[in-house]
């Protein structure tokens, strides 16, 4: 099945193939260039290469609606982590922080810092220019994003946590039109992080308001809180959705902290009724019980008022310490061994990396506030740190409702080299295995197919993405085979580097990346802007 031009294709054969929708059966796939050619009915003499699938699922490639790559695009273009796991869609800008538009010192120091650890040259300043330097530098999957609504408030007021003027706010919708019309998907909120938490509700609507207005009609949003004020924050969630008329994206649903177990269900059902009511409304969530994000969360919100340089300031008075110090008491007690330290700064503490906050404590011969403080200011505010304060049975029933798809809320990492960092949350080597090992083989909390269908036509409907998702002729080749019997993570909290078992091909736009497990080194991604219109 060759074309005129000798495009690289593909003869698949297997014994069980699943083209989402529907279920399981047994076909041929024939791949023409980047593209699927055709389903079933196929001959393999002309075949220029055969992958044999026998006994093995062939499903489209997954999707991951939440990632945090970003500007490691630029630094590991092989993605060593995702493609390992048979991600070859990757949605980045998400938290309310994007790689642009990066105006303005406040949003550019953020990125900056983010990218010096891997030798990242912040060398754009728009969205277009991002892009453009990714298409020419190659990636292996293909990349889209969101626009953050914390880096475009950095943009217009800094570090801030005033509300916005009228000025202000325009400015901001400026750049939130922009950057859409450059190929964001739609905009993202981080409300537990400065300075986009201190956005208000209308400021929310009006930021929603101008990506809709510019064609990307999405608010994907970590919300105001996971805890105690979970079902008072998907309400504002979702009430941003109705006002700027949008689609909604709660991210990594959950519920954090053991007396809030449970809450997830009326939450769903909130989600559900909006739904109902003719709004567009989804979420996602990652299939582990702890979270992973800066350790700086566990601060009182005013001690981070006016920035990071302030924050450092009151965290080295000795006064403004110990009133924090009784905080953290009193907010954390009897849980700091549910924190774990994942990566710091410098090499001065790497050490601590795996070593949970009460340990820290101990060692340092300090109460566990105070280690947290000295951490924190030895660290200048960048440590990371894994919170185990979720249950599973919450994480199963979130996965069960049938607008909820996969996002590993973890950006690209490789088992060596600079992002090889630390001691990152297994999702980052394992979130799409884990859905298949854990919560269809072992838990049976979905089937085959609807796994499937969560991790690929799902997201790719939410956002948009076009020709993927699904298996069908003429749709891009983005294609994953593995052994549903032993597709599994391997990663564990304490020895997270290891790439998952059970999965042996990925193709991404018709070229083979992985085979038999092993990297081809072949960089065939794109850049989807605006989903690849």
């Amino acid at each position: 099945m060759l074309n005129e031009n000798g495009d690289n294709q593909y003869y698949l054969r297997t014994r069980r193939s699943l083209t989402e929708p529907g279920k399981p059966f047994v076909t041929d796939v024939a791949v023409v260039g980047d593209r699927i050619a055709a389903i079933g009915g196929i001959s393999d003499r002309e075949a220029r290469e055969r992958i044999d699938c026998t006994g093995k699922i062939l499903a489209p490639g997954f999707i991951d609606v939440h990632s945090h790559s970003d500007e490691l695009w630029l630094a590991l273009p092989r993605c060593d982590g995702k493609i390992a796991q048979g991600v070859t869609t990757e949605i980045g800008g998400n938290c309310g922080t994007s790689v642009a538009p990066l105006y303005g010192a406040s949003a550019l120091e953020g990125v900056e810092r983010s990218a010096k650890h891997t030798g990242v040259d912040v060398a754009w300043r728009s969205l277009d220019e991002f892009f453009t330097l990714v298409e020419r530098n190659r990636t292996v999957l293909n990349v889209a994003t969101l626009v953050g609504l914390g880096t475009t408030r950095s943009a217009v007021a800094g570090d801030s946590e005033r509300k916005l003027d009228r000025d202000e706010l325009a400015a901001q919708a400026a750049l939130v039109r922009q950057s859409c019309e450059q190929g964001a998907l739609g905009v993202s909120s981080g409300l537990i992080y400065p300075p986009s938490s201190y956005a208000d509700l209308d400021e929310l609507v009006t930021m929603a308001g101008a990506a809709r207005d510019a064609g990307a009609p999405m608010y994907a949003s970590h919300v105001r809180d996971e805890g105690d004020g979970l079902v008072a924050a998907i309400s504002e969630a979702l009430e941003v959705g109705r006002r700027a008329e949008v689609g909604v994206q709660c991210s990594h649903h959950k519920a954090s902290g053991k007396r809030n177990w449970g809450k997830v269900h009326q939450t769903l059902a909130m989600i559900d009724r909006a739904r109902s009511s003719g709004s567009i409304a989804h979420c996602d969530v990652y299939p582990y019980v702890a979270s992973w994000t800066e350790l700086a969360t566990i601060l009182p919100a005013d001690v981070r008022f006016g920035g990071r340089e302030a924050a450092l300031e009151r965290l080295r008075d000795p006064g403004s310490a110990t009133a924090v110090a009784l905080a953290l008491g009193l907010q954390q007690a009897g849980e700091w061994h549910d924190i774990m330290v994942t990566e710091v700064a410098t090499e001065n503490n790497a050490e601590l990396a795996g070593m949970r906050m009460d340990e820290i404590a101990a060692r340092w011969n300090l109460p566990p506030p105070i280690a947290a403080i000295r951490l924190l200011v030895e660290e200048e505010l960048e440590v990371g740190a894994v919170f185990f304060k979720m249950c599973e049975e919450d994480v199963a029933a979130v996965l069960s409702a049938d607008f909820c798809c996969v996002g590993s809320d973890a950006s690209i990492r490789a088992l060596q080299g600079p992002t090889a960092r630390g001691v990152p949350h297994p999702r980052t080597f394992g979130t799409f295995p884990r859905i298949i090992g854990r919560f269809v083989r072992e838990r049976g909390t979905l089937d085959l197919p609807e796994a499937v269908r969560r991790m690929t036509s799902l997201p790719a409907d939410i956002f948009g993405l076009r020709a993927r998702g699904t298996i069908a002729a003429g749709n891009y080749a983005d294609l994953v085979i593995f052994d549903e019997q032993t597709i599994r993570d391997r990663g564990t909290y304490e020895k997270p580097y290891a790439f998952p078992a059970g999965l042996d091909h990925v193709l991404v736009n018709g070229r083979t990346v992985l085979r038999d497990g092993k990297f081809t080194n072949e960089l065939p991604g794109r850049v989807l802007r605006n989903g690849g219109r």
